[in-house]
Formats: C-alpha cells, structure tokens, sequence
C-alpha cells in the first residue's frame, strides 16, 4: 500500500480543486501537508486536522520567490524536512493572441513556469541534503496540444516538460524524481470552459491517485502522465529517424524528401539533447567515412 507516513509534502494553489484533492489524498495517507494558496488554504487545513491529519497554511503568492522562501522556511521549522512538491498553482487570462496584452502573457507565465521554477529551486538544496525529493509539474493539453485562445497558458505549460526533463537529469543522482501531469478536470478555471455533463465526470478526485503515485517512494520519473475522468495515459515525445540529405542541402531538397523525413517507422524517444546531437552527427560521419569515437 502507498504510504506516505513521516514524508513532508507541499502543494501550492491547494485551497480549491486539483491541489485541494492532492492535498486531502496525501494527508489521509499519512503525509504532512503544507497547504497553499492565496485564497482559503486554512479550510483545507481545518478539513485534514479534523481527520486527523497534520497541515499547516501558507498564503505564498509562488511568483514571488522571497515569499516561497518563507513558505519553505516554515515547513522546515515546523517538520524539519521536505520529502514532496506538487505544484499545482495557476491562473487563466485568456483571449486569443490578438487581443492578449503583453501584461497578461506574461502573468500567466510568471505564475505558472516562474511560480514552479520559485517553488523547485527552494526545495532543491533541502532534496539534495536529504537525498531524497519527489516533484510534481503541472501541465495541460493546452500545452501539449494547443488551444484556441490560450497562447499565454499553452506556453507556460508546455515549458514544464522542458523543466521536468533538466531537472530529472540533474536530480537523478541525490535520487529527486520529477513528473509532470497533464490533467483534465472540472475546476475553477475550467467550469465555464466545459459542458456541465462533461463536468460531473471530470472530478479532481479522479486524477489524484496518479499523483500519489507519482509521488511515492517507487515512482517513475521523467514521466508525462495525462489523466481525467479515472482514465490515465503516459504521454511520450518521440523522433523520427530522419533521412539524410547528401550534397544537395536545400530547402528544394527537404521539400523532396518530406515524407522520409516524417516516416514514423523505427521513432524513438531520445534521453537528453546530446543522444540528438550524437544521432546526427554519427549518421553523417558513417556517411562520409569519416571516425567519429562517440
């Protein structure tokens, strides 16, 4: 059974929905939860004591990153340790590109990518002296796949996965293992934006138990996973194997071969930036007979 009994986990923009769900799920399997939120994190609170839980509330706004700092400074006075990060946090300001402001694209990148960059780089020192860290980044399919009217979210939410994939490598060997969950759900930001029937199916609580698995002491990392409604996906970046052009290196030329450029056959998923460059540069030192010991 997944526990998570003496771990110490924050969850930010928990007052409400998604964050609120993981919240009241780890508490109840025994994890001590610093709740946060701008608005009513202290309900939460009042919720997981009354079950028997231990929480605390903290108002950090997570773009502001003196005031992450106190979060995390509280959480370590108070349980000396800080084992789970789900950032969860988030703001819409949406309206197509056209008639965005500058002001409001920017917000919602500074709430959404700056909040959870704040967020993770606070906890990091304490993860690494512990040896032991599990971090959670919040996307979207408005990243993964676009939506009409939110450039502004779409981007900021894309930018997790580049988050998770550094961060993953570089957390690796202190064992901190970062996710990204790309979730669906009947919110407060997405109440106007879906059918009320649709809504009744797409409860925060259906998406939760991903997160703790994502979370517990055997979970993956470097792991995309897409949920709603009780339904759970992984989803994968992959590459082609590409086609190599000899001599004629022209636009005409990647006009020619755009079909064997884009032939899924043999797509593989690459491990970090230098497996892509490697994989071109090999490719053309085999091409040209030329050694290359990489």
């Amino acid at each position: 059974m997944i526990r998570f009994d003496d771990r110490v986990a924050i969850v930010t923009g928990a007052g409400a929905g998604l964050g609120r769900s993981h919240a009241l799920g780890l508490a109840a399997r025994g994890a001590q939860v610093v709740v946060n939120d701008l608005g009513d994190a202290q309900s939460v609170v009042a919720e997981i004591e009354a079950a028997g839980g231990a929480a605390m509330a903290h108002s950090a706004d997570v773009s502001d990153a003196d005031q992450v700092a106190d979060m995390i400074a509280q959480a370590m006075d108070r349980w000396g340790r800080i084992d789970i990060l789900i950032n969860n946090a988030g703001i819409l300001r949406d309206k197509t590109f056209a008639k965005m402001t500058l002001d409001d694209f920017r917000k919602v990148v500074d709430v959404h990518l700056m909040g959870s960059a704040n967020c993770c780089h606070a906890v990091w020192p304490v993860m690494r002296a512990q040896g032991y860290g599990r971090i959670v980044l919040t996307s979207s399919g408005s990243g993964l796949y676009g939506n009409f009217g939110q450039s502004n979210y779409g981007a900021a939410k894309a930018a997790m996965v580049g988050l998770m994939n550094v961060l993953h490598l570089e957390g690796a060997r202190d064992n901190i293992r970062v996710n990204t969950l790309a979730p669906t759900a009947a919110t407060q930001m997405t109440e106007n934006l879906l059918p009320e029937a649709a809504l009744a199916l797409l409860q925060p609580e259906t998406i939760t138990p991903g997160v703790l698995y994502l979370v517990s002491e055997d979970g993956p990392s470097r792991t995309i996973l897409s949920a709603g409604a009780g339904t759970f996906a992984q989803t994968r970046i992959f590459e082609t194997q590409g086609y190599m052009l000899e001599g004629d290196i022209t636009p005409e030329a990647v006009a020619k071969n755009w079909h064997a450029i884009t032939d899924a056959t043999g797509q593989e998923e690459l491990q970090d930036a230098f497996a892509q460059t490697r994989k071109y540069a090999l490719r053309a030192a085999k091409a040209k007979g030329v050694t290359l010991d990489w």
